[in-house]
């Protein structure tokens, strides 16, 4: 194993999933608020899932995303 490679794509898939994550959910309040189904102030709570079948690893990830 090329532990360099190795922890470069795991890296990579973070970043992609962390920046496209970040756009998604900022459009969607967004979009909340100017329908009127956010007011502004709320807690959002949120989770998010890794799983890699190859491994049988399944990890969550609970928070809140706040809005004020």
């Amino acid at each position: 194993m090329n532990d360099e490679a190795f922890q470069k794509s795991i890296r990579k898939l973070l970043k992609t999933v962390g920046v496209t994550t970040q756009q998604e959910i900022e459009k969607a309040v967004q979009l909340a608020l100017e329908e009127g189904r956010l007011k502004g102030d709320e807690a959002l709570p949120a989770s998010v899932r890794v799983q890699i079948t190859a491994l049988d690893l399944n990890l969550t990830f609970e928070e809140d995303i706040t809005l004020e």
